[in-house]
């Protein structure tokens, strides 16, 4: 049987192979990190030629697979409005999430990306660039690492409960909020950990190594790959009033089913 475009599983397999092209592109940049040119796009938000060389190949690769979809990709086309993916198929693309870490050696760092249908989530792929940890999912069809299906954790205890999040790093006017959030959770959880990648720990929910996830402020690229293979784990995912998590500019949510309640609480104070 011959797949449609708009097949789930055929998306996965242009996402892998558009995934596969952008991390070998960003392997040959960590060999050569110190003599790579990178600029801010603003204060403390960079950018180098290894993000634009990659989500180049990726944007060549999906566009030759489905000619005719629309193209959200974090560097090059960021203003994509919402009602442009209402129909037909648009991949939402991070190159390099994790530009940061990338640049200073910091070992998570990922490429993550997402097919929507109708602007439904339909496909996603998140690659753990250094460990070549591939995390997929498909609508319907479960979350994978690495051939392996994968589930949150059911760690349904606060004290035992280990808490990823991301700080603000953007004019840190949201600082205040985050103090008042990790002080909420800190003292009554396991821990908060901070590695610097959306989608590795939207990941890392999924296969459950943290029971959840926040951040106040994330953009459609960082969390699209990731609110699909969550989900398709088992995670609940919304925004911080409790809302199902669209693939926009939004907080989010994740986390197991028995934690996400009492996470929700705390956050919200």
């Amino acid at each position: 049987m011959t797949l449609q475009p708009t097949d789930p599983d055929f998306l996965l397999d242009a996402l892998r192979a558009a995934a596969t092209a952008a991390a070998a592109v960003i392997r040959d940049g960590a060999r050569r990190r110190g003599a790579l040119v990178w600029r801010e796009k603003s204060a403390t938000d960079f950018v180098s030629e290894i993000d634009m060389t990659a989500e180049a190949q990726i944007i060549d690769i999906l566009t030759a697979r489905v000619p005719g979809a629309a193209i959200l990709a974090e560097e090059t086309a960021s203003t994509l409005a919402p009602e442009r993916r209402a129909r037909g198929v648009t991949f939402v693309i991070d190159p390099l999430d994790g530009t940061t870490n990338f640049l200073h050696g910091v070992h998570e760092y990922a490429v993550s990306i997402a097919a929507l249908v109708d602007n439904e989530l339909a496909a996603g792929v998140v690659v753990h660039v250094p460990r070549d940890e591939w995390y997929m999912a498909t609508r319907g069809g479960g979350a994978w690492c690495d051939g392996t299906r994968i589930a949150v954790s059911t760690i349904d205890a606060p004290d035992r409960a280990l808490i990823a999040t991301g700080f603000p790093y953007k004019g840190g006017h949201d600082i205040e909020t985050y103090l008042g959030q990790m002080g909420r959770l800190m003292t009554h959880t396991a821990g908060l950990r901070r590695p610097g990648s959306a989608s590795l720990d939207l990941a890392g929910v999924a296969c459950g190594r943290f029971e959840g996830f926040w951040e106040n402020i994330l953009a459609p690229w960082d969390i699209a790959a990731g609110i699909l293979i969550a989900r398709e784990a088992g995670a609940i995912v919304t925004d911080l009033h409790g809302a199902q998590c669209k693939v926009d500019h939004t907080a989010i949510l994740a986390a197991n089913p028995h934690m996400h309640p009492w996470l929700l609480d705390r956050l919200r104070g």
